[in-house]
């Protein structure tokens, strides 16, 4: 993260709310995947150091001890890996599953329409491999592994995008991401009817009514957490019968959780829980304020706020761990050069990955099919599929369930490979995009879907309160409250962002006074108005800032007389309260565009979310000013 001066961004990333804002939708996932592919890698590593190891009889014999589960007579028998790889491995995909339903609720995919072309690509991102795996393999011992070679790994993959792209590049780590789900979807498909070996009817109708039963606890006003998770349990032991690999049950499960922004009446009501329990602390206050708090954020978002850092960096590193382990030897090494089962998965991945997911894209952004505008250029495409060549978590998986043996220590060669070169590949076409010249650029960028914006009203230059010309690239829209102490500690960090950019940079304020945390901040944010109303509202908006603790009427009467203005008029208009209709429309803005909490930024109608340093500001600034330049020259 980005730090200020002082090396300290953790202080710009607070925010006043109804009730604080859990996470930010995809930065947050994609912070995390970083991270957990570092931990990811490094458990790769212990895997392969530790199954080559003069102690390498006690990696085999540690992830084969068996460990059972059972109730009288019944129970589960399996051995450690594939207690990770069956059991810990389905909230794994539950989280991907969260993140893939939050962005159909929510995100960029609340247009279903743009979901067409990194579906697509998926589908061409898996297809295409899988050929080029069977011509390698097919009539051979290995064409039953061809699942092998048609998965993305999720977390190298959106890890290796965050180190190796600009933080800016959000458009192409949302469509790996969106591909990515699609992809493992298909690929849990493929698990569940290629390699099953049998399957339990009576199982699979079971888990269909838990499934249904799951659905149904939304409408459950009590006790619904700890259904919710009997029910889980008891879905996942029931496709562990039926012969279906259960990991399925928790994508399926993820992408049934709604995702939805907390409302302003949900957040005010657990403010007024919030302090009744101050003003009488019993246990009953105490257990309605913490479920009044909880309930106003949405299920998905307390599930990926949980589980997220333990999918991410404990779950799938000990399946790397289980799974990774390859003792290597010179017999080894020798046949899997030659080998079909490594060619096919490494070759699918490399080869078949960037131009299944290129190609699926242009065709299904073809006019001729009616097809939507492609969120990325034909080279970021081209990037994005390079990057989706990384085979690692589902490959292992399905690699177990079609190979023993020697083939199972090829097929994860084969694998393991991907690892190092996808990057390595998706890294060289960025290197080439970025050489392209800016015209080219344009051109490309010009053709690609337009931002959804999130700014639900746009700037009003008649209305809306702006610092700069209406003229600038860049247009940066806050909403805040004059009492909010994040907004005061903001205001320095935007004056110098503004004074930096110059002519490039417009800024907007609009008013969000939470009157249930802020008393002062409804008539502080009338006081400006009433203030604009003589032509000095950005005279008094720096005032209040700089005295969030002084917003009576009476420090107000003397902000005014020291400012210049009619004090008497000041006050008369704040008495009659002439100015709460204005105010109002700007919180009824805030609301259509799904603000909970100050200071909220927008950077040319998108939302931003994360730390609001000067340094993190000044990126996205930047990235949108080089966008708009770019469009601009396309035009």
């Amino acid at each position: 993260m980005s730090t200020d001066v002082n090396g300290n961004a953790e202080n710009y990333a607070g925010r006043t709310a109804w009730a604080r804002s859990l996470a930010a939708p995809v930065r947050d996932f994609l912070g995390t995947e970083t991270g957990s592919a570092s931990v990811l890698l490094a458990g790769t590593i212990v895997a392969l150091v530790w199954a080559n190891s003069p102690w390498s009889h006690s990696y085999g014999s540690l992830w084969s001890t068996r460990l059972a589960v059972t109730i009288g007579s019944s129970g589960i028998s399996l051995d450690l890996r594939h207690w990770v790889n069956e059991g810990l491995m389905t909230l794994f995909f539950l989280v991907v599953g969260l993140e893939a339903k939050r962005e159909l609720d929510l995100g960029e995919l609340r247009e279903r329409r743009r979901l067409t072309i990194p579906a697509f690509a998926a589908l061409g991102g898996m297809s295409v491999p899988v050929a080029i795996y069977l011509l390698f393999n097919a009539g051979g011992p290995g064409a039953h592994g061809w699942g092998a070679a048609m998965s993305t790994d999720t977390a190298f993959a959106l890890g290796a995008v965050a180190i190796l792209t600009p933080r800016a590049a959000t458009r192409l780590r949302v469509f790996l991401l969106t591909l990515a789900v699609v992809d493992d979807l298909g690929a849990l498909l493929v698990i569940a009817t290629v390699y099953t070996a049998h399957v339990s009817v009576l199982a699979l109708g079971i888990a269909a009514a838990l499934f249904a039963a799951l659905l149904a606890l939304r409408y459950l006003p009590a006790w619904r957490r700890q259904a919710s998770l009997a029910l889980g349990v008891g879905l996942w032991i029931a496709m562990f019968e039926s012969g279906v690999d259960p990991v399925i049950s928790g994508l399926a499960v993820g992408l049934a959780t709604s995702a939805y922004p907390p409302s302003r009446d949900d957040l005010e009501r657990a403010t007024d829980l919030a302090r009744s329990f101050r003003e009488q602390p019993t246990p009953e206050l105490a257990r309605s304020a913490q479920q009044g708090v909880m309930s106003a954020i949405s299920p998905n978002e307390r599930l990926q706020y949980g589980l997220h850092p333990w999918t991410g960096y404990v779950i799938v590193p000990l399946f790397a761990l289980a799974n990774a382990g390859v003792h290597l030897t010179g017999g080894l090494l020798e046949r899997a050069v030659s080998s079909p089962i490594t060619l096919g998965i490494l070759v699918g991945y490399l080869a078949g990955k960037p131009l299944g997911v290129a190609g699926a894209s242009w065709i299904a952004s073809r006019p001729a099919v009616r097809g939507p505008r492609s969120p990325l250029s034909p080279p970021l495409l081209a990037a994005g599929g390079a990057f989706a060549g990384i085979g690692f978590t589902v490959s292992l998986l399905i690699s177990s369930l079609a190979f023993t043996g020697e083939r199972l220590d090829e097929a994860k060669l084969g694998a393991l490979a991907s690892v190092l070169l996808a990057p390595a590949l998706g890294w060289t076409v960025l290197r080439v995009v970025r050489r392209l010249p800016a015209s080219e650029r344009a051109r490309q960028i010009a053709g690609t879907a337009e931002d959804i914006l999130d700014l639900a009203r746009d700037v009003d230059p008649e209305r809306d309160h702006i610092r700069g010309g209406d003229d600038a690239p860049v247009t940066l829209v806050e909403y805040g409250d004059f009492e909010c102490p994040y907004c005061g500690q903001a205001e320095p960090v935007i004056r110098e962002l503004v004074g930096s950019f110059g002519d490039d940079v417009r800024y907007v304020w609009r008013h969000l006074p939470l009157n249930d945390v802020h008393p002062n901040a409804q008539i502080a944010a009338e006081a400006s108005e009433a203030a604009s109303a003589q032509g000095r509202f950005w005279e008094m908006h720096d005032t209040l800032l700089g005295h969030q603790g002084d917003l009576l009427p009476t420090h107000l009467e003397s902000y005014a007389r020291e400012l210049g203005l009619d004090s008497k008029r000041l006050l008369a208009e704040l008495h009659h309260r002439d100015y709460a209709s204005r105010v109002s429309e700007d919180v009824a803005s805030a609301d259509e565009s799904g603000v909970s909490g100050t200071p909220t930024f927008f950077v040319n109608g998108r939302r931003h979310y994360g730390a609001y340093d000067i340094a993190t500001l000044t990126e996205a600034v930047t990235s949108a000013r080089g966008r708009a330049r770019l469009a601009g020259k396309a035009a």
